[in-house]
């Protein structure tokens, strides 16, 4: 009798354990039955936000299934961040995060709790946008040289603007008056759209932007570009110079790529890697993507792994920007 009941008993665990993995499996073969939540860290026309409705608009359709963007602003994209660390892993809320949030910004609030490292499942490395420095056209300086020769003659007096506090703009802006031996006042915003339109009117006189954020301000000549952050000139403003050819070895830009809370099951990530790379692929992407001086393919790689690989590599490289350039952390 003691023997029937164990097996039993053995029958009736297996039975449950194969049946709660069939229904997982189901699950997962259904996946997305819902609409999928797409959270960013940053206002609407910044970078972030452009890389995010470009993808969603596109997975969108090779899902089957609409993709939402959500702006969620706050702290350079961390409180979005926390927020989807908090989320159910079940691929219905994803973000789109950029390297502020995956390497630079957790380096520099104090309260943030969020490890880029454990807390997210990397689903799809999408691209990169080089960075600008743009001044307002009555700005008297034409070149990087000029600027640097103004910020050393009068240390503070230029005041420059960018997206956040954390954010790769600002990063890169510090390493810029590190390496060039400068220094310029920063003023933060809350999203790189704000910063754009007081450079346009001419409240601020210069910022670090995204190619991506600011290049329509380009093309009617509102602003004036000085160099390009990338190592290379961006093949969609050749004539403008980079940074490097005046501070030799200085490169910086932000790329995207899409995460969801650790956890998530492994077939959902495959998917959703797979419409990320359908997207990365079309025509249609690649032409937007041009369109704003973006690159869709880069160091992130194609699959979770090498964008995991990437982060880590990226979170090393700014932490010692930071410390080098001694960057002070914020509550």
């Amino acid at each position: 009798m003691r023997a029937a009941r164990l097996l039993s008993a053995t029958l009736g665990v297996a039975f449950t354990l194969g049946f709660a993995s069939n229904c997982a499996l189901a699950e997962d073969t259904a996946y997305p039955n819902r609409p999928i939540k797409m959270l960013v860290g940053f206002g609407a026309g910044g970078s972030t936000d452009v890389a995010a409705r470009i993808m969603a608009q596109r997975m969108s359709e090779i899902l089957g299934q609409t993709v939402l963007v959500e702006n969620r602003t706050g702290a350079s994209g961390m409180i979005a961040a926390e927020d989807v660390v908090k989320s159910p892993p079940d691929g219905y809320t994803l973000m789109m995060a950029s390297q502020t949030v995956l390497a630079v910004a957790p380096k520099l609030y104090r309260k943030v709790t969020v490890d880029p490292v454990k807390d997210f499942a990397p689903v799809a490395y999408c691209g990169a946008s080089p960075l600008v420095l743009v001044v307002n056209p009555s700005f008297p300086a034409h070149t990087t040289a000029e600027m640097i020769a103004m910020a050393k003659a009068e240390p503070g007096k230029i005041i420059f603007g960018t997206g956040g506090v954390g954010t790769t703009p600002h990063i890169a802006s510090e390493m810029f008056q590190y390496d060039a031996g400068i220094k310029m006042s920063h003023v933060p915003y809350r999203g790189e759209a704000g910063a754009i339109n007081d450079l346009v009117a001419g409240q601020i006189p210069a910022m670090f932007a995204n190619l991506s954020a600011i290049s329509g301000q380009l093309q009617a000549g509102t602003v004036r570009a000085l160099a390009v952050t990338s190592p290379q000139r961006a093949p969609s403003a050749p004539d403008i110079p980079t940074v490097a050819e005046t501070l030799p070895g200085y490169a910086a830009d932000t790329w995207f790529g899409i995460v969801a809370p650790a956890g998530t099951p492994r077939a959902v990530i495959d998917k959703l890697n797979g419409a990320a790379q359908r997207a990365l692929a079309s025509d249609d992407t690649k032409k937007r993507y041009a369109e704003l001086g973006m690159a869709s393919t880069g160091a992130g790689g194609h699959s979770p792994e090498e964008l995991d690989a990437y982060i880590k590599s990226e979170v090393a490289k700014w932490s010692k920007v930071i410390k080098d350039a001694n960057v002070q952390p914020m509550d």
